[in-house]
């Protein structure tokens, strides 16, 4: 079998030419290293557009992952709806010629393209597009407006969507003509064994960008509320930033706690140094308002940490049956703070077999071996001709 994927090159995203080596999401990352123990006749091709030509990129990702970057200058991509990233992948498809085509999300060209690969082809909901716009309310013509739209035009016209948790499916199926429950696999780096229990330091990390829907100024309030009850605790927040009104309140705000030492903001860090993070505190707290899945809570529990979460999104999933974990509704500051009062209280423990349990969800190779039974059903109903229009 060959499978071609779509999907994002981070060194595109973060407009980072000069590296040599391509990096990807968390999801398609796990995807890609789980597809590395497949026997070779999975023959995978890992496609990706940029704006600028590479400094450089391997041929090769693995013994049985091929990688191509495309170059497709500016005019080409969301100002003209993706066309110049739908052709330029259309071009290279009708070289490699596979099987199936797969498209990672549909946050920009990815899922559009396979769409209009010309190809047997499924997409991934990496994040609830439309949605997003349904919450946030975006002006007409904004990025999150036009992404919001394409995915309502894109899903219907697939074979087939791959959703990270319940949560999502229930947003796909009503636009969507078959739908699997799939979730993100972790990064392999996560699912070593987690350190024995030795104490840790009354740390609670918060990872991600900081932004209105992950509400890090919020926890702030958290944070003060525990100080000012005498509960020695630091929120320790890790993530990228942008110029944005939200991010402005959270620095100002976080500096008179950092001289409190209740909490504290590290910004973004390596991926090579995202388990040493998760290893040094005892438990994490994520809150968002909405998640598609929730890549943070995996982690936090393969490292067998406590998780406090809001319960939402494909967060509800992970946490299920999870040593460790406390979930609140989304709005529940007061419960939430209560209970990071009580653990603290109780010395700040942390659970010693979330680890296996997450090992066994979402390990790569068991998630990838479910992409492959996917694409042969896919490949299997699309020989006896029930196509999409």
């Amino acid at each position: 079998m060959r499978v071609a994927i779509l999907t994002t090159d981070s060194r595109e995203h973060n407009r980072d030419y000069r590296q040599p080596h391509p990096s990807f999401g968390g999801g398609s990352t796990s995807l890609f290293q789980g597809l590395a123990f497949l026997p070779s006749n999975i023959e995978v091709h890992i496609l990706s557009c940029t704006q600028r030509p590479m400094a450089s990129s391997p041929e090769k990702l693995a013994p049985n992952i091929w990688f191509h970057s495309l170059h497709v200058p500016k005019i080409g991509w969301l100002r003209t709806l993706y066309q110049g990233c739908i052709r330029a992948l259309r071009r290279k498809l009708r070289e490699i010629q596979p099987d199936i085509v797969h498209g990672m999300g549909t946050e920009r060209e990815c899922a559009i393209s396979a769409v209009f690969s010309g190809f047997p082809n499924v997409v991934t909901i990496q994040g609830n597009m439309a949605e997003l716009a349904r919450m946030d309310r975006p002006r007409i013509g904004s990025y999150l407006w036009l992404a919001a739209r394409l995915e309502n035009f894109t899903l219907p016209r697939t074979h087939g969507v791959l959703c990270n948790s319940t949560y999502t499916e229930s947003l796909v199926r009503p636009r969507a003509r078959k739908t699997w429950l799939s979730p993100h696999a972790s990064r392999l780096d996560f699912l070593q064994p987690a350190p024995e229990m030795n104490p840790r330091p009354c740390v609670l990390l918060n990872a991600g960008v900081i932004s209105p829907r992950k509400r890090q100024l919020e926890l702030l309030d958290v944070a003060e509320a525990l100080y000012r009850r005498g509960l020695k605790v630091e929120f320790r927040f890790i993530g990228f930033t942008s110029p944005t009104p939200y991010v402005a309140a959270f620095l100002e705000k976080i500096k008179a706690l950092e001289a409190k030492g209740c909490a504290c903001f590290l910004g973004a860090q390596p991926e090579s140094e995202l388990v040493r993070c998760y290893d040094a505190v005892a438990g994490v707290v994520h809150f968002p308002t909405e998640e598609a899945f929730g890549n943070v809570v995996v982690e936090a529990l393969a490292r067998n940490l406590k998780f406090f979460g809001s319960r939402v999104g494909g967060i509800v999933d992970i946490a299920q049956g999870a040593p460790g974990a406390e979930l609140f509704a989304k709005d529940d500051w007061g419960g939430l703070t209560e209970a990071i009062a009580r653990w603290i209280s109780q010395g700040h423990f942390r659970p010693n077999d979330a680890h296996a349990l997450m090992v066994a969800r979402y390990h790569p190779e068991n998630v990838a071996r479910q992409h492959v039974e996917i694409y042969r059903e896919v490949l299997s109903a699309n020989a006896y001709g029930r196509q999409p229009s």
